[in-house]
């Protein structure tokens, strides 16, 4: 696959750097070894998906992100101990969940709110990976933001017809078929015609296409990568015994 060089403004990283960072910072977070190291470690490495979500502009699910799991990361270290047994438990399942999980899935959407399509194929393409994985993928990549969009739609409609809120507490099943009934039928329909789009536009073709996005390592993306892999090492040889 062929690009057209065209630059990129403000903080930009290769969908390849980003990929990376999202595969090495779940294995260390998802590690279950929490010893004096990993205990104040972790919480200063999940700050990386605060920044990079700032960096794109999503400000909002940045400090949402960051409050819950600082909130999950202290309450398991200082609070749990005031509960009851069974409480404890309950609350020390859902705070070891979120701090594992929710970092790595901040780097998920952090991939997926900065990424667009023709750089993400073009990468895949750099990559040589398969069109059997690179055609589903990106489908995906529209079909979420789409049936977001669908989502609100059908809302606004609900709302029109005077099914908002208040009718919820009144008769919630039938306040939930209201909504995913149609929302159902929108998928199916979204995901047929994003297949049919993305063999149109020749997504699963063995012959070099052109793609007007450019991607390309530079310095940012060697500081993460870099930084990720000493990082990732550190631990391995903690982990091992070795520091």
């Amino acid at each position: 696959m062929r690009s057209v060089d065209r630059s990129h403004k403000g903080f930009w990283l290769d969908p390849r750097t980003k990929l990376y960072l999202l595969v090495m910072f779940s294995i260390v977070m998802l590690n279950a070894k929490n010893d004096t190291f990993g205990l104040w470690f972790k919480p200063m490495l999940a700050f990386l998906p605060f920044v990079l979500l700032l960096s794109c502009r999503r400000t909002k699910a940045a400090w949402v992100y960051v409050t819950a799991y600082y909130i999950c990361w202290v309450s398991d270290l200082y609070l749990l101990n005031l509960f009851p047994p069974a409480l404890k438990i309950i609350l020390s399942l859902l705070t070891q969940m979120a701090t594992r999980w929710m970092p790595g899935a901040m780097m998920g959407y952090y991939f997926f709110v900065s990424t667009k399509i023709n750089e993400f194929t073009l990468a895949m393409y750099r990559m040589h990976i398969p069109d059997a994985f690179v055609v589903p993928f990106s489908v995906m990549f529209r079909f979420f933001p789409t049936v977001r969009e669908e989502m609100q739609a059908i809302g606004n409609a609900m709302k029109m017809r005077g099914i908002g809120k208040e009718r919820f507490f009144k008769n919630p099943q039938a306040a939930i078929e209201y909504r995913l009934v149609p929302l159902m039928v929108s998928v199916t329909t979204i995901g047929n015609e994003l297949s049919a789009a993305a063999i149109t536009r020749g997504l699963g073709s063995h012959h070099h296409r052109t793609s007007i996005g450019s991607i390309g390592f530079r310095i940012a993306d060697w500081m993460f990568i870099l930084s990720v892999t000493g990082i990732l090492l550190a631990y391995a040889l903690r982990i091992g015994g070795f520091l």
